[in-house]
Formats: C-alpha cells, sequence, structure tokens
C-alpha cells in the first residue's frame, strides 16, 4: 500500500533513493528563501540552478559559487525532475511562458496565504490549474530560511508534504530527508488549504489555555481587590490600595496555578469515570473533553509559569507578614511591639514550625513542577520511554499537585477556620482555589481503589459490560460469529 492510512504519517521509502550529485534542482525565484534552500541543497551534495527572470540583478556572492545561475526557461530545462518555485503566488501566471518546459516536472509549491479565512482555493490548487501537465506538490513552506541555513539541529525537522501524486510526494520526501528533515504525508492537495494557513495562525493551541489562565488571574485578583482593599476601605476606612502592584498579584498568582494543575488532571479523570459508565472504551469522548485532553500540557506549563512568578514575588516580600484577613503587617511594626511589650525571647515553636513546613512544600513542589516543564518539551521527552514519560507526567504530577494544596493547607487551615477571615461573608480566595485540587486528589483516591482501578484497566484492555456480565470484545464478536454459523448451519 503506497498511501499512508492516517493524516500526517510519515512518507515511506521508495527506492530507488536520490543520490548524492546525480540530479540537479532547479529554484525559480532569487529572494531570501531562495537563496538559503540553496545554501542548504549545495551542502548536502546537490546540484542547484537558479532561475531568475533577470541575472544580471543578482548581486554578486549573494549566492554560493557552486551554484548556477540562468534564466527561468534555462534552469527548468536543466532540472531532471524538481522545481522548487520560490515566487510569491501573484508571479505564478508568469510563467505561463514556458509551460511546455515545466511539462512532467514535480514543481514544489513553497508559498503561504496572504490571510485567514479567505474561502478561495489554495495557491497550489491554483498552480495545479495553471500546469496541469506537471506535478504540483506543497511543501517546505513552514520551514523558514533561517532553519534551512542553520540546519535541523536549531529548527522543526518535520517537512509537511501533500500532493495527489504519491509519486511526487515521494520524490519531494528523498530530498527533504537528504537535506536532514522529516518528512510527514498530510493526504492529497486539498490538504494544502490547512499547510499554507499554518504559518499564519498565532499559537493556535494556546489560545484556549492562555484565555482560562487570564480569566482566573483577573477573577482572583478582582476577588482579592473587592474583599481585601475595597470593602475594607470603604467599610473601615482602612487604606490598603499599596499592595496592588506587589502584595495582591502574589495572592492571585498562586490560587491560578492551583486552579490550572488541578484542570489539567481532571479531565483525565472525567474520561476515566466516563469508560467506567460506559462499560467501554470505544465510544469516543465528547469533542469538548477531547479538545480539553489536548491541551493539557499548556495548561500545565502556564501553571508552572504563574507558581514560578509567586516563588519570585514572594522573594521581594521578605519584610511583611499576612493576617487572617491577608492585609500585610511591616515585621518593623511586630519587632517594635514585641520590644515594648518587653518580650525578650520572641520563640514561636508552631510559627516556626508552620513557615517551615509550608515553605519546603512549595519550593518541593515548584521544583518538581520544573522537572514537568523540562520533560514536556520535544527534545527530552523524545528520549523517554512511555513508562518514564508517564512516571513523571502522571506520577511526579499528582505529587507536585498534593505538595502545592499541603503547602496552601499549611498556610491557612487555622485562617480558614477564624471568624476575622470571613469578613463581609467572603472566604479568603485560596479557599476558592484549594476546593479544585482537593476534589481532583480525592477523585483520583477513589480510582486507585481496587474495585476501580481493577474495572477499569479491564475496559481499557478491551472489555465491554454487555448487560450484567463483562466479556472480552474478541469474545463477543467470535461468539456472534459462531452463533451466526449456526443459525445458517440449520
Amino acid at each position: 500500500m503506497s498511501s499512508p492510512l492516517l493524516l500526517g504519517a510519515e512518507v515511506p521509502d521508495d527506492p530507488p533513493a536520490m543520490a548524492r550529485g546525480q540530479q540537479t534542482v532547479a529554484i525559480l525565484g532569487s529572494g531570501d528563501f531562495s537563496r538559503s534552500l540553496a545554501v542548504r541543497l549545495v551542502a548536502c551534495g546537490v546540484s542547484v540552478v537558479v532561475g531568475s527572470r533577470c541575472v544580471k540583478r543578482i548581486a554578486p556572492g549573494l549566492f554560493p559559487d557552486a551554484v548556477e545561475l540562468s534564466s527561468q526557461e534555462g534552469a527548468v530545462v536543466k532540472a531532471q525532475r524538481l522545481v522548487v518555485l520560490a515566487l510569491f503566488p501573484e508571479h505564478y501566471p508568469s510563467l505561463l511562458g514556458i509551460r511546455a518546459a515545466l511539462a512532467g516536472k514535480v514543481l514544489v509549491d513553497v508559498s503561504n496565504a496572504m490571510e485567514l479565512g479567505s474561502g478561495v482555493s489554495s495557491n497550489a490548487e491554483q498552480l495545479a490549474e495553471l500546469f496541469p501537465e506537471s506535478v504540483v506538490v506543497k511543501g517546505f513552506n513552514v520551514i523558514s530560511a533561517w532553519t534551512l541555513q542553520t540546519g535541523t539541529q536549531d529548527g522543526s525537522r518535520q517537512v509537511l508534504l501533500c500532493s495527489d501524486s504519491v509519486e511526487g510526494k515521494s520524490e519531494v520526501a528523498q530530498l527533504a530527508r537528504l537535506m536532514g528533515f522529516h518528512p510527514v504525508d498530510s493526504g492529497d492537495l486539498r490538504q494544502s488549504r490547512v499547510l499554507e494557513t499554518m504559518p499564519l495562525r498565532l499559537f493556535p493551541s494556546w489560545r484556549g489555555p492562555l484565555l482560562a489562565t487570564f480569566l482566573l488571574f483577573l477573577f482572583f485578583y478582582a476577588y482579592g481587590f473587592l474583599r481585601d482593599l475595597l470593602l475594607p476601605y470603604l467599610a473601615h476606612g482602612r487604606d490598603g490600595f499599596h499592595r496592588l502592584a506587589l502584595a495582591l498579584p502574589n495572592e492571585s498568582l498562586p490560587n491560578v496555578a492551583l486552579v490550572a494543575l488541578a484542570l489539567v488532571y481532571l479531565p483525565g479523570l472525567l474520561a476515566a469515570w466516563l469508560q467506567l459508565w460506559r462499560g467501554t472504551k470505544y465510544q469516543r469522548f465528547p469533542r469538548w473533553l477531547d479538545g480539553w485532553l489536548l491541551r493539557r500540557k499548556q495548561l500545565g506549563l502556564l501553571g508552572f509559569l504563574c507558581a514560578a512568578l509567586h516563588a519570585v514575588y514572594s522573594l521581594c516580600l521578605p519584610l511583611f507578614l499576612y493576617g487572617p484577613n491577608n492585609w500585610s503587617i511591616s515585621l518593623y511594626a511586630v519587632c517594635i511591639s514585641q520590644v515594648k511589650a518587653g518580650v525578650e525571647e520572641p520563640w514561636d515553636e508552631s510559627g516556626v514550625w508552620r513557615s517551615d513546613l509550608y515553605l519546603s512544600c512549595g519550593v518541593l513542589a515548584l521544583g518538581i513542577l520544573s522537572l514537568l516543564a523540562i520533560t514536556s518539551l520535544p527534545t527530552v521527552g523524545n528520549v523517554l520511554t512511555w513508562r518514564e514519560f508517564t512516571f513523571v507526567q502522571s506520577g511526579l504530577g499528582y505529587t507536585a499537585l498534593t505538595l502545592s494544596v499541603t503547602h496552601t493547607l499549611v498556610f491557612g487551615w487555622d485562617f480558614a477556620f477564624s471568624p476575622q477571615a470571613y469578613e463581609f461573608y467572603m472566604p479568603p480566595s485560596y479557599v476558592l482555589a484549594v476546593a479544585a485540587p482537593c476534589a481532583v486528589l480525592v477523585c483520583r483516591c477513589i480510582l486507585l481503589l481496587p474495585c476501580t482501578s481493577t474495572r477499569l484497566a479491564r475496559i481499557r484492555r478491551g472489555w465491554e459490560r454487555l448487560g450484567k456480565v463483562s466479556i472480552p470484545l474478541a469474545l463477543t464478536v467470535s461468539f456472534k460469529q459462531d452463533k451466526t454459523s449456526l443459525d445458517a448451519g440449520l
């Protein structure tokens, strides 16, 4: 089978592979991308000829000495098969004069769309209509000129390809492998509409997590401003607006980190409970749950960012304590009051234990979150086995969540039960933030019980619940086939 079964599958190797120096590649255009591609091809031992409408306008030394400069028609004639169009799409009609020379050639379109949602056919499809006797392959459009010049070590290695010709995709894939890239088959030429808009999308998988994190921060910041600054000022004339720039963000960031970390593991628990309720793994999750599961990495990294900022902000507040109502108290004021009261040894045994415990839990949680963030990088995660990656992301992830909750509870467990903490009938913000992580940990503990973990493991190994009896899907199919055969025999 020559065509891939899955979208995004690697293009298979088709012998014979391209040998170095045995094929000449033509590049039409003399811009930055053409020069970078020529430099990369020459470094890989490929003969390159660059075609331009006006060769005299090319500055001396712009291309390597091994690159031959020629007219567009001359470059196409010297190319055995591959012709890279490093031109803007509006210049494609100018090539109609050399349509006969381009017949039978593989035209590699590296252009991108000008805007999102244009609703018209892609540049590659328009090129195929202009030159029906040529093979059009979309590729190299997601590779920047910088990546071509610096090599594959510092940039993306994937080259997405699409075309209606399997042979054409195979030839371009061989060229990509020769250059040190990783070709990926994205389907037929209709997929070029997606490929051409990919460079125009700004962090498409980060929009939802960024919006959720921003809204969480906005909620906790507004809640803290209303509860700890505005209402005390209106009711008692207590001015605490100096906390807007430093103390209030430092209170909001850990709350956001806690909720974001809970949102990382909550969809996995929902998926497990859904499988237990359905009694099978062969029914698809709702679309919102699928999208949530795909955004866990981004949520985790944003939660780590908030936790790291909280640590930095905390280092900027060494001279302040927090009371039950979260208003700041200067350590200098505490020392002065102790001197006036004649306190000679202001040692608080329980206070010291408490501060050491919650600081230690916070430091350990931040350290484990740092490890999770590092292993989420593709260059690190690719060298881990699936068991190692699962242990880090799941086992250590729940450990970090537990330490974060412990850090919060040790800090404010008695504040949460103090009547002074519920001034204006509003609980402290960390009480609201710790609810979701605690619910996640409780659900996780329930799933670890033998009665649920065993059943979930059987479901994920292919067992299904039919009526009141759970049997494997394979046995179900076999039983149905045997029953059909028996009925036919009767």
